[in-house]
């Protein structure tokens, strides 16, 4: 049985600002800007950290992704639930919503800090995010086969130190297997890694590894500025 104990749940949350809202007076969206900021700052009181990611006009339908972790699924609804009750957060909808829970890997004894992404004090620059399920065969594999599998893939990963990456498990939480995640500085880097795993056995297990979310980390307040709220 795997050790389930140490683990968090991790909640992606890609939230999208309605049209109107943008043509509000600037008073009201100084105001609104200020009220979902102090609303994600207290996520804290009930055991929730989020890194913040920007994706005005990157991805249609999605302005902010909201890479989040707390100890309860029940915490990260109460976080959400305050966040779009507050100010900007009542004029913005989800458009997507990936949950999952960190824990051990099956085919790493000892992680690297490669293979802990997002958790460290300097996250990366660029977040890319996607939910990623396998086909049942690959469950049906021996453990060999498929330890046979994932040497190769981590082989190539490790070929790329700027690219650090997270994975949480989605099984029985959420539609998709895995929520897969990146972080770098180095968005070239990036995809060539893409590029290169395509080319490996591991990719003919792949059911489905979209939709993918791109984010560039900033702060709340930037958001307000990308969308012309001034200080």
């Amino acid at each position: 049985m795997t050790d389930t104990s140490g683990g968090r749940f991790v909640h992606v949350l890609a939230l999208a600002v309605a049209p109107e809202w943008r043509r509000r007076a600037a008073a009201d969206r100084a105001a609104e800007l200020a009220a979902l900021c102090d609303a994600e700052r207290a996520s804290a009181d009930v055991g929730v950290a989020s890194l913040v990611f920007t994706s005005v006009g990157l991805e249609p339908g999605v302005d902010l992704v909201l890479w989040r972790t707390g100890e309860s699924v029940d915490a990260l609804e109460q976080s959400a639930a305050r966040l779009l009750a507050s100010g900007l957060g009542r004029w913005m909808t989800v458009a997507h919503s990936f949950l999952g829970r960190t824990g051990p890997s099956q085919y790493v004894v000892k992680p690297t800090e490669q293979e802990q992404g997002l958790t460290g004090e300097n996250p990366g620059r660029y977040l890319v995010v996607y939910p990623f399920t396998k086909a049942s065969e690959w469950y049906l594999l021996s453990r060999e086969a498929r330890q046979g599998v994932m040497n190769e893939h981590m082989r190539v990963g490790r070929g790329y130190p700027s690219v650090r990456q997270a994975l949480a498990y989605s099984f029985g939480l959420d539609d998709q297997d895995f929520i897969v995640a990146y972080e770098t500085d180095d968005l070239p880097a990036f995809g060539e890694l893409v590029r290169e795993l395509r080319a490996t056995e591991s990719r003919r297990s792949t059911v489905r590894d979209t939709p993918i979310l791109l984010g560039v980390r900033r702060s709340l307040e930037q958001f307000g500025a990308l969308l012309g709220v001034r200080a």
